[in-house]
């Protein structure tokens, strides 16, 4: 009887010490997507560490096509998006693509009317 109680607090230590692991092994992931208000352009980045790196290597991307952009939006975990309209343009995040691109949509149109996405990304694999 002792080694099977042995045998079960054993078990259930080794479960939680792979669980444990597979949290500590699962980082966040950083994304962003920078945008040109003057003719549209877009960088984005994702899969990044920090948010940091993420908004940088954006940045980066953009300012290859366009001298005025700026980070529109950065996420964790998520997905962004961005959509434009003929008289301006709206960012937002969410859970997966379809969602960030909604919000996104719906962030565009206190600014302008027709919006449409021009960029998504999703940090990390979503």
């Amino acid at each position: 009887m002792l080694n099977v109680k042995r045998t079960i607090i054993f078990a259930m230590l080794a479960a939680a010490m792979i669980a444990s692991g597979a949290k500590a092994a699962q980082a966040d992931s950083f994304g962003a997507i920078s945008i040109s208000p003057q003719n549209g352009a877009t960088g984005w980045s994702h899969s990044y560490s920090s948010r940091w790196e993420a908004e940088e290597v954006a940045q980066t991307n953009c300012d290859q096509y366009a001298g005025d952009c700026r980070v529109a939006i950065w996420f964790k975990n998520a997905c962004g998006a961005v959509a434009r309209g003929p008289d301006g343009w709206g960012a937002d995040w969410g859970d997966n693509r379809r969602d960030a691109e909604y919000a996104a949509i719906r962030s565009c149109e206190k600014h302008s009317y027709d919006c449409q996405i021009i960029r998504w990304q999703c940090s990390g694999a979503r």
